[in-house]
């Protein structure tokens, strides 16, 4: 027998384990210590029976899953996941799930099932995101604030700068009682749900509130819910009040606020001696002390200022008058409790451009399936699982600019190329990854991130 398997195979050893008899190829080397040939077991080829050989069973492809986007956004989630455990102990599971899905691709929640599936995460982690299943999931998230407000209070790092911001998306929905008339800079008659965002070096909290009210109302109740003493709370100029003023100075709360141009706060005379770059910039400044322990800065872009008074006499030539005071140009009015150099206080109010980028990102996911969201409570718990998202975008974010990426490759670019690593799974239950393309392999290396098996 062996010789008809030499004669089919080649070159054959046959070993025994216990009564059974296995045959592998044989090839030699040679060893330059024995100077001579050495023998080398090689490929496995099969059993032995009284047939013949009993090949090997071939391993037959059962499934590919893309596995290395969402490894990625797993790692980046585990800071959060205890607190998900914690505060969401029934619903943490769909949680993640939800929450990776949105994060690598705006998918409509019906179709939620089937994209979670092609995720080998989802051989790991058995969320059940059945239609019905995933709409109740949403609900019973949606109407636990108390739990909600736990993980955001979680998240909230002391001593830091928060960054709030109010945005909303329209709705006809008869069914959302969120949804309400309400004042928009674009005067549209339509009903919208309003919802609130802050940020740190990351989201910490998303609450939805009807459409009606307005920025400094709900300003004053994040304030009166959430302990920000000693923090310091970024704003754009629509939250601008002076109860909200004194209520911060009376809670220990810091603030760096934007004014509009026609505050009557703002001494536009103020001596502007400092000055700094910002992004090829020229920036002049100068401050106030409008009150105490309140400082007006006032900033000038030179560059803008040259841009404004342009737009003035292009307006002008084409037969538009505009009144307004030209020493108003370039000017950006800032209201703070802190009294610092400038420059300091003109960073912070720049970093509001990442909450605007955040809001972009989660209305237009949100335009996409609000149609979806049939109550309420659903709608609420849509939201939390879009907070969950972005706080993932961030966290991949923070990855690239903490390895110095951000300029060559975003986010989305990160995922997709990832999504390019799939994982083969075969019908003995063995797993194999599919070939790393080497433009993948280089990029994981430089974010020093352990997300690929070594075998």
């Amino acid at each position: 027998m062996a010789n008809g398997l030499k004669k089919s195979y080649g070159p054959i050893e046959v070993k025994r384990n216990g009564n059974n008899y296995y045959a592998y190829r044989v090839s030699s080397v040679y060893d330059p210590e024995k100077k001579r040939a050495r023998k080398v077991s090689g490929e496995y080829l099969g059993k032995i029976t009284r047939n013949g050989l009993e090949p090997k069973k071939k391993a037959v492809l059962r499934s590919v899953f893309e596995y290395g986007n969402a490894r990625l956004l797993w790692e980046l989630m585990q800071d959060i996941i205890q607190g998900l455990r914690k505060y969401f102990p029934d619903s943490w599971k769909e949680i993640v799930a939800l929450s990776i899905i949105r994060a690598l691709r705006p998918t409509p929640l019906k179709y939620a099932e089937s994209a979670w599936e092609k995720l080998y995460l989802s051989e790991e982690l058995d969320a059940n995101l059945s239609p019905n299943t995933a709409a109740q999931k949403l609900r019973d998230i949606g109407s636990d604030w108390t739990s909600q407000r736990g993980f955001f209070s979680s998240l909230i790092k002391k001593n830091s700068v928060i960054f709030l911001d109010l945005s909303s998306i329209f709705s006809e929905s008869v069914n959302l009682r969120l949804a309400e008339k309400g004042y928009n800079r674009d005067h549209l008659n339509l009903k919208r749900v309003n919802f609130a965002l802050l940020l740190t070096d990351g989201p910490v909290m998303l609450k939805t509130m009807p459409g009606s009210v307005r920025d400094v109302k709900y300003f004053s109740s994040v304030l009166e819910e959430f302990n920000l003493k000693s923090y310091t709370v970024v704003t754009d100029r629509g939250f601008l009040s002076m109860e909200n003023v004194k209520k911060m100075k009376e809670m220990e709360i810091g603030f760096v606020q934007q004014l509009r141009r026609t505050s009557t706060l703002i001494d536009y005379s103020i001596p502007m001696n400092g000055k700094f770059v910002y992004h090829h910039r020229g920036i002049r400044w100068g401050k106030k002390e409008v009150d105490e322990g309140i400082y007006l800065y006032l900033f000038e872009d030179v560059k803008l200022k040259g841009e404004e008074h342009s737009n003035l006499i292009e307006m002008a030539v084409n037969g538009i008058e505009v009144e307004i005071d030209e020493n108003v140009l370039g000017k950006i009015p800032v209201l703070s409790s802190m009294n610092v150099d400038g420059k300091k206080v003109y960073l912070l109010y720049k970093q509001r451009e990442g909450v605007e980028q955040a809001f972009d990102a989660m209305k237009d996911e949100l335009e996409d399936d609000k149609s979806y969201l049939s109550d309420d409570y659903a709608l609420r718990g849509y939201f939390f699982i879009s907070f969950v998202s972005l706080y993932l975008y961030y966290a991949a974010l923070n990855l690239l600019r903490k390895k110095g990426l951000v300029g060559d490759v975003s986010v989305n670019e990160l995922l997709f190329e990832l999504s390019r690593v799939f994982m083969v799974k075969y019908s003995d239950g063995s797993t194999g990854l599919s070939e790393i393309p080497k433009k993948v392999e280089q990029l994981v290396q430089k974010l020093e991130t352990d997300i690929l098996p070594k075998n």
